[in-house]
């Protein structure tokens, strides 16, 4: 499926030149409507509470609503800096408690029809960026070529998983291309939508049992967020659940989550924006 994976194998070793180098952070599910693009969000936000600087970098392509969920609608994405010359200020939007998006759009999808003089006057672009913690990557669902080369391009990958048999088979299969193709040795799980935390802990342990047995990865549980009525309404209202019910149960377990990964985050280099596109450049072009 992928004619690329000795790319994405080198990845990790690759476009680490940033003086300034945010930690990349690739947050990813087997299927769709697991909740991904929501707990990107609110996590986005948790972190940027405890003083950290967070860009969301939505790279579901064509299908981002990262930007609904924050509660606007941007008039361009890295399409735009790429091909009709827009600066980053143009594109890059600053939402709540001043985390940044950047939407992916179609940029990604066209990037073997980037000109080398294009590349780098993007690359040189990014560098209005550099004052960056942490890159929050929001990827599309399931297996396929963009999902497995964003998931090479990160520092920390995360699964997010639910307790539906469905997720866990998706989940499962999307681990096993990633083993398959040596990507990643290692992922953080987070079970979203719990009805308890029991409930949590016995989906990961199912979950970890079957990757155990027959996937060389290493998994490790960081948590859960509790299905919420707030958080349905938070959607409706287009105002993330960590800002419109910070007391909620879900905002506490997003909160949990995000001290757990600055925490686990401190003392290491992450690749930093350029290093990320570079990675990206490489893979898909």
């Amino acid at each position: 499926m992928l004619d690329q994976a000795q790319r994405l194998r080198q990845m990790a070793t690759e476009g680490n030149e940033d003086n300034n180098r945010p930690k990349i952070i690739t947050v990813t599910s087997g299927k769709g409507g697991v909740g991904k693009s929501n707990l990107v969000v609110n996590l986005a936000i948790a972190i940027q509470k405890m003083g950290k600087k967070v860009l969301v970098f939505d790279a579901d392509v064509g299908m981002g609503n990262d930007d609904v969920l924050m509660g606007f609608l941007p008039k361009y994405n890295v399409f735009d800096i790429i091909f009709n010359n827009k600066s980053i200020d143009e594109v890059v939007v600053e939402g709540p408690f001043g985390v940044k998006l950047l939407p992916g759009g179609s940029g990604v999808a066209r990037v073997n029809e980037i000109t080398n003089t294009q590349r780098n006057n993007f690359l040189d672009k990014l560098s209005k960026l550099e004052d960056l913690d942490y890159i929050i990557m929001d990827t599309g669902a399931g297996i396929n070529r963009s999902v497995l080369g964003f998931i090479s391009c990160c520092d920390e990958l995360i699964l997010v998983v639910t307790p539906e048999p469905t997720s866990l088979m998706d989940s499962y299969s999307l681990l096993k291309a990633v083993v398959h193709f040596k990507i990643k040795s290692k992922t953080k799980i987070v079970i979203n939508r719990t009805i308890d935390k029991n409930e949590a802990e016995e989906t990961y342990d199912k979950f970890q049992n079957a990757v155990k047995n027959f996937l060389n990865i290493n998994t490790e549980y960081i948590g859960n967020v509790s299905e919420d009525r707030k958080l349905v309404l938070a959607v409706k209202s287009q105002e993330p659940f960590i800002i419109g019910s910070p007391n909620c149960m879900a905002a506490q377990d997003i909160n949990k989550i995000a001290n757990l990964l600055v925490g686990d985050c401190s003392s290491e280099t992450g690749t930093g924006i350029q290093g990320l596109f570079k990675k990206i450049f490489n893979i898909f072009s």
